[in-house]
């Protein structure tokens, strides 16, 4: 795995996890390609979310910081597929709902952007 790929990589993963923690639509639009979607499956359906419906969401909820809850996120794996595809393994959480989340990077333009994301959520006492 390239160094610099990878520092982009866990870059954009920080971004990502902050945007999250702080509710920053903004910090998350920047690495999410704009086509991007989130896929879940939830109540037996499958829920696609476009990238700029999710952002609004988030621009109008309450963050976990502003909440005052503790952070939960961390990265459990990174694969670099080939010179311009990743795979990010995540965990994070907005208690009592934790998250696993998949991230699928692509190197757009010489900058690694989430082009999906595909999630499960679990609801813990």
């Amino acid at each position: 795995m390239d160094d610099d790929d990878l520092a982009s990589i866990r870059s954009a993963v920080q971004t990502y996890l902050d945007g999250l923690y702080e509710g920053d639509a903004e910090k998350l639009a920047a690495v999410f390609h704009p086509t991007s979607a989130l896929t879940q499956f939830s109540e037996g359906a499958l829920r696609i979310t476009p990238r700029d419906a999710w952002l609004d969401a988030v621009r109008n909820r309450p963050s976990p910081r502003a909440a005052g809850l503790p952070r939960h996120d961390r990265i459990l794996t990174i694969d670099l597929a080939g010179p311009g595809m990743a795979h990010v393994k995540l965990a994070c959480a907005i208690p009592p709902r934790f998250f696993t989340d998949l991230l699928s990077f692509l190197k757009i333009d010489g900058r690694w952007l989430v082009a999906q994301k595909v999630f499960m959520t679990e609801t813990r006492a």
